[in-house]
């Protein structure tokens, strides 16, 4: 009932807008790539002329794929919710001197497995719908001999957000610029080095943000040295089944995505001590542990915890910890230093 709700309204708009002069844009994000296939990411949206392509959510995620960086100082992510959605579009997908034709679903998205080949490492990819422009998306692409991986929350555990968690999206998107905003002491030198021990390995952030703020998100990361990565966001519209989608189920749906496509990599799972992450990843490593290498919780101050959850105390992280076969180190600390330091005494992390 809401997904038909919605639907018939976004074709209301849809339609009013072409009138007005909108144009239909492909915003691509930066997808991710195996052996032998590639997973495309993107979005088809209205767009008025007065918005830069720019100021849409390609921009951010190709600026943190190449660690690009632009004058930050007066990028605020409110003009990324100057769009609207666009459902049943074609995309027209290249790679080298192939096309596959795509549809995009009832948002807008374009989340697609095809299969292709590509180099090694960060390579490009061309869209375009019919009669349009071309747009080049980003995607990384996985050395299979790569053994380990990255998986990383951004709210809370790479990013500083000291906002309760249904204001956090609010204020990230339309409110703060980003060069304000506030990494977590040591993350990125955290994520840096763990990625140095395996080159080629793939780097995965993982949210319940919408997709809207991916321009924002990503130009955080890329602005505060995170190594580049793959951004896994999500749709906060209406479903088949209720009003609103399930943070948790996201992040569990692409977790199990991820290791049933990268069946040769053992994951580093980073999160904060919050709401759902322990749970999530206490629940990866039970049923997957053959895909988990480490849990990594950044463990929240008092504030942050009330902030997060609504409660002064973390989460019974004891309850949480996994019981696998293979046992998984759980390691906890209030920044990125502490979690490093810890991830070199088990040996995780090696001096170089």
């Amino acid at each position: 009932m809401a997904a038909r709700l919605e639907d018939s309204l976004d074709a209301r708009i849809a339609g009013r807008l072409v009138r007005r002069g909108w144009t239909v844009r492909i915003v691509p994000y930066a997808g991710i790539a195996g052996d032998g296939w590639v997973r495309v990411l993107a979005r088809t949206v209205l767009a008025p002329p007065y918005v830069a392509d720019s100021d849409l959510p390609d921009s951010g995620a190709t600026a943190q794929a190449e660690h690009r960086d632009r004058d930050l100082a007066d990028v605020r992510g409110w003009r990324s919710f100057l769009t609207a959605p666009v459902a049943g579009t074609q995309v027209d997908v290249t790679i080298g001197d192939r096309t596959h034709h795509l549809v995009a679903d009832r948002a807008g998205y374009l989340d697609t497995v095809i299969e292709a080949d590509l180099p090694v490492g960060w390579q490009e990819i061309e869209l375009r719908t019919p009669g349009g422009a071309p747009v080049r998306a980003p995607v990384q692409v996985v050395d299979p001999a790569a053994r380990s991986g990255i998986v990383a929350d951004i709210d809370d555990t790479v990013m500083v957000t000291r906002l309760p968690r249904l204001l956090v999206a609010f204020w990230n998107s339309f409110v703060r610029k980003v060069d304000a905003r506030e990494a977590v002491p040591g993350m990125a030198g955290l994520l840096t080095e763990l990625a140095a021990q395996d080159p080629g390995m793939p780097v995965v952030y993982l949210s319940t943000g919408a997709w809207d703020t991916a321009p924002t998100v990503a130009r955080f990361l890329a602005a505060n040295g995170f190594p580049p990565g793959t951004l896994l966001m999500t749709d906060w519209g209406p479903t088949n089944t209720g009003w609103f989608r399930s943070g948790p189920r996201h992040k569990v749906a692409q977790l199990r995505r991820l290791f049933a496509r990268f069946a040769h990599v053992r994951w580093f799972l980073i999160g904060d001590d919050g709401q759902h992450d322990p749970r999530i990843y206490a629940g990866a490593a039970r049923h997957f542990g053959d895909h988990v290498s480490c849990v990594l919780l950044r463990q929240l101050t008092f504030a942050e915890h009330v902030l997060s959850s609504g409660t002064a105390v973390a989460p019974d992280l004891i309850g949480h910890r996994p019981r696998a076969p293979r046992p998984v180190p759980v390691l906890s600390g209030p920044d990125g230093h502490s979690l490093l330091r810890q991830a070199r005494r088990a040996g995780l992390v090696h001096e170089r």
